[in-house]
Parts: C-alpha cells; structure tokens; sequence
C-alpha cells in the first residue's frame, strides 16, 4: 500500500510533465501522459482520448481548445498513422483523458484521486473567493448608505439650527465622541494612523461603518421626531445616540469602534477589484 507521501511524489510527476507554449498557456503530451499512466500501448490511450473528447462535447465544450493533434495525419482510421502523432491536451484535457482511463491501472487511480482533490480545492477557492465578494460588496453598500443617510442628518441638523461648516463639524464630533468613548475625529485619524485629509469613514470595515450607519441613522429621527430647534440640544441628541450605541456595543461583547482597524481605502479596493475582473474577462485558455 502506498503512503500519502508516495502519492503526493506521484501527482508531482504529473506536474512536471506540464509544458508552456510560446504564447505562455500550458498543456501536456499526450504520449508522454500515456507512458505514466502505464498504458502498455499509445493506440489503447488514443482509444481513451476518444472517449475524453466525447465527454468534452458532451459538457458543451470545443475539443480544439483541449485537444490538439500535432503532425500530420493522413487517416484517422490508421492507427498506425495515428501513433505517430501526439496530442497536446490542456488541463482539462487531461482530466477528461485520465477521468475516462482504467481504473485498475495504479497510476489512473492516482491521477483519478488527483484531479478529485484538486477539484474540491478549487471549489473551497471559488466558495472563498464568493464569500469574500459578499463582504466586498456589503462594506461598498454601507459606505454608501452612510453617504446618503449623512445628508439626510445634515438637513435634519440644519432644521435645528446647524447652518454654519464650523457648527456643523463641532455637531458631528458630538456623535463622533459618544460612539468612540470621548474622541472626536481627529482623534480618530489619530489612533488609526490615518492621515489629517482622510475620510475616516473610507478607512472602516462594515461593523465599523454598520455601527456608524446606526447613530446617523437614529439622531436623524430624534432630531425629526423631537422637533429640535436648538443648537445645544442638537449636540447632546447626537452625542447620546452615539453613547447608547457605544452601549449596544458593549452590552453585545462586541469590539467597540476605536479598537476596530482602519482597512484599506474603500475607493482603492473597489479599483483593484474592477482591474481583477477585466484581466480575468481578457484572459483565455486555448492551446496553440
């Protein structure tokens, strides 16, 4: 019996056969597959590469882009013609051609057991990648929510009196200092290194930003629901919504705002994720 070790020095061989073409795409030899599957003759495996590219065609896909013959072939019912020539195949390919080989073989067992692993791992990849877009996709829609729900505070506020950028800025520190234990917002850039012209908002992950979505959200209705019309007033609503989130926070065993990290600019990550996306859309897997 083989150990897991012996095995794993088997699938590596079948990496190592793996070849780069001049335009940089991969593919592998398909009499060079023969000979480490152990199929005593190349004209039996010609007869499971039939049967691979059957199952291609089946599946919807283009047997040219997976397998390509090389030199020529002057009858394709000549199997000694046919000998001659080798076939490149691609990773797909390969799977096709080893997923429809003998089983009995111990080299087809292996690279059978191979491909079902590598196929669990990319579908855990594929699950990961998804899951991540899922948090990608609900920290850009809560910054901008928050966007939209801070003008709807800076009209409430100016109801109340609030008219001038300096009292505006003065009111907004008032919530800023109940939800992060007495700091204002250069406090904030302060204790999360960010720099005096960065929008701290731009820098939170989403329970950060959840949290703040939360005491812009409620001050806006005290602010509608208590008629408030007053300077002064408009301040300690603001700071007392943050404080009572702060103590939702708390209450929860959750990480309180400040110790929460600044992550990377929302505005850099959303650009990364869209140049990811064109070069995954322009890349191509054919087999020249």
């Amino acid at each position: 019996m083989k150990t897991k070790k012996s095995q794993e020095n088997n699938i590596s061989v079948f990496e190592k056969l793996r070849k780069t073409d001049k335009s940089g795409h991969e593919f592998w030899s398909a009499k060079e597959l023969a000979k480490l599957l152990d199929y005593p003759k190349y004209s039996l495996f010609l007869k499971v590469i039939d049967k691979a590219k059957a199952g291609c065609i089946n599946a919807g896909q283009e047997t040219g882009l997976h397998f390509k013959d090389v030199g020529p072939i002057k009858s394709v019912g000549d199997d000694l013609q046919r000998n001659n020539g080798d076939i490149k195949l691609s990773r797909y390919g390969c799977y096709l051609a080893i997923q429809n080989g003998d089983p009995n073989l111990k080299p087809v067992a292996l690279g059978q057991a191979y491909f079902a692993t590598q196929t669990r791992l990319r579908e855990l990849s594929q699950q990961k990648h998804k899951n991540l877009k899922i948090v990608k996709e609900r920290r850009l829609f809560l910054r901008e929510e928050l966007a939209k729900r801070n003008l709807q505070l800076a009209g409430a506020a100016q109801k109340a009196g609030i008219t001038k950028p300096a009292d505006y800025a003065f009111f907004q520190n008032h919530g800023y200092r109940g939800l992060y234990g007495g700091l204002d917002v250069k406090a904030i850039r302060e204790i999360k290194n960010l720099d005096a012209n960065e929008n701290i908002l731009d820098y939170m992950d989403s329970d950060e930003l959840a949290a703040n979505l939360f005491r812009v959200t409620q001050t806006t209705e005290k602010l509608k629901n208590d008629n408030v019309h007053d300077i002064v007033d408009a301040n300690s609503v603001h700071f007392t919504v943050g404080l009572k989130v702060r103590k939702a926070l708390e209450d929860a065993g959750n990480t309180l705002p400040e110790n929460m990290p600044a992550v990377e600019d929302i505005s850099l990550a959303e650009k990364k994720d869209k140049e990811l996306k064109s070069r995954k859309s322009s890349k191509t897997r054919t087999i020249h």
